[in-house]
């Protein structure tokens, strides 16, 4: 399968995230993330992932606002069961998909954000990941079917059919549904019923391990769909030369020591199973692999940010595509400042894994 390269656009209310030097008060207006949206297109991105949690500006809304904008840009929609209805979301993502020509794709995310606040409530993981287990379910037969009844333990429709309905594509009968968890409940929905499960930025050994505990449930659990696909969510941090990379990556690390000092993550980001695992990863070395460093995330790198691959062009290049010989097709790069690195990786380290 080919692969897909995507970015991050960061939808924050505060500027500045990750060190992005964008600290104008128009940081993040329509024409700012336009402004990023039209460089993917140009640039040879296929889209770009855009994140959600509670205090962030909503993300579907600032995903159709960019759809309108672009031509090509392809958003991943981050959403939350809970924050969403199945039946709400389904017929929301369908019309976004009707409008654009095809162009929506699904992040789904299960782990706790400040429920409370838009009137969900919390629960144990195993509750979470089997609500999630329905969500999907649901909006998939929705996408799919007519007349659909479900009553399940979380969600229940009756006789429901959305519309407009999602127009089949080669490949693609829906909007690609990509999901991430290490937990083991986690794993258990991803093989069941994900279309692509996502990584965080883990050495080679532990994805190739988990790909192949993954392909193993798809088997035991009896998947009724196609087989799974897997994605990797990075930070990339690239220069023109491997020295100058370096340099500036352990540049950039002190100034968040001097910054931060020690680790200081969302409590909910931290509990998490995959976070938890990346934070482990600095006991095993500074450096793992060719070039994935370790250390951002002990002074407040926190998911795509806690692990960095680093280098040059041809260096970073070469990692990823390790990561592809492992079975990875989806890749979700980053690094800041988001606008300057959009063009320097789509020029420098696109051409080279396409090539």
């Amino acid at each position: 399968m080919t692969a897909e390269y995507l970015w991050y656009i960061p939808n924050q209310t505060e500027p500045g995230h990750r060190g992005d030097d964008n600290t104008r008060p128009d940081h993040n207006s329509l024409d700012t993330l336009t402004e990023q949206a039209r460089a993917l297109e140009d640039h040879g991105w296929k889209g770009a992932l855009i994140g959600t949690t509670w205090g962030r500006p909503d993300t579907f809304t600032v995903a159709t606002a960019l759809a309108a904008r672009t031509t090509t840009f392809e958003p991943l929609i981050a959403v939350r069961p809970g924050y969403w209805r199945p039946a709400n979301f389904a017929a929301a993502a369908a019309t976004l998909d009707h409008l654009t020509g095809g162009r929506v794709r699904v992040n789904i995310v299960s782990g706790k954000d400040s429920l409370a606040a838009y009137g969900d409530a919390d629960a144990e993981q195993a509750d979470r990941y089997a609500r999630t287990t329905e969500f999907i379910q649901l909006i998939r037969r929705l996408w799919t079917e007519e007349q659909v009844t479900f009553h399940g333990e979380h969600f229940s429709v009756t006789d429901s059919t959305v519309a407009p309905r999602i127009t089949p594509r080669e490949g693609r009968p829906h909007p690609p549904i990509y999901f991430g968890g290490a937990s083991e409940a986690a794993e258990r929905t991803a093989a069941a019923e994900a279309d692509v499960q996502l990584f965080w930025g883990e050495p080679l050994d532990g994805v190739r391990e988990r790909i192949e505990r993954l392909r193993g449930l798809e088997a035991s659990l009896g998947r009724r769909h196609a087989p799974l696909q897997f994605g990797l969510r990075v930070t990339t941090f690239v220069r023109d030369t491997t020295d100058q990379a370096w340099a500036d990556a352990e540049a950039k690390v002190a100034q968040m020591a001097a910054q931060q000092g020690a680790l200081t993550q969302d409590a909910h980001r931290r509990a998490a199973v995959g976070q938890q695992r990346l934070l482990d990863l600095a006991g095993r070395g500074e450096v793992l692999d060719d070039n994935l460093y370790t250390t951002p995330g002990r002074f407040g790198g926190g998911g795509a940010g806690t692990t960095w691959l680093v280098g040059s062009p041809q260096d970073v290049a070469k990692s990823l595509r390790r990561y592809a010989d492992l079975g990875v097709t989806h890749f979700v790069l980053s690094d800041t400042p988001y606008l300057d690195e959009i063009r320097r990786q789509g020029d420098q380290l696109l051409p080279l894994l396409r090539g």
